[in-house]
């Protein structure tokens, strides 16, 4: 009897163990499909001005870390904040560079480092898309 017990309580506990990483799953799911409505809709909603919601996350992380004309932050920062691979957020800085937006230097320090600055352009556009963007998380987001 003892061993006709034992494997239905392994069952029940195996069942117990799926339904939580099921629930888990529909979790990570709804994040996921959270963020993908999220980026969607910020792209549509600042692509007449030109940026994409990761453009736009850059130079709103540099408006906000270096908020003076000409205060600079390094890329190895930006790389932590923003959800791109290094060689992705290299290409996505040369096209705002590109773009009069903001300028790239090599830190005297540490030749390996380089700093970002917002330009007087980039701080304009950035002023310009940010209530755009906040209506966006607000229409998703439901805040």
């Amino acid at each position: 009897m003892h061993g006709h017990v034992t494997p239905r309580r392994c069952y029940r506990s195996h069942m117990a163990s799926k339904t939580a990483g099921a629930r888990l799953e529909e979790r990570w799911r709804d994040i996921l499909s959270a963020h993908a409505r999220t980026m969607c809709e910020i792209d549509r909603a600042l692509h007449p001005h030109g940026l994409g919601a990761s453009d736009f996350e850059v130079l709103d992380i540099l408006a906000t870390a270096a908020p003076e004309e000409g205060e600079q932050c390094r890329v190895q920062n930006l790389a932590g904040r923003v959800h791109l691979s290094q060689s992705a957020l290299s290409r996505l800085i040369a096209r705002l560079e590109k773009d009069g937006l903001v300028t790239r230097s090599v830190c005297v320090e540490d030749r390996r480092g380089v700093w970002v600055a917002l330009t007087s352009k980039g701080r304009d556009l950035h002023a310009e898309a940010l209530p755009l963007q906040r209506a966006a998380l607000a229409r998703t987001l439901g805040a």
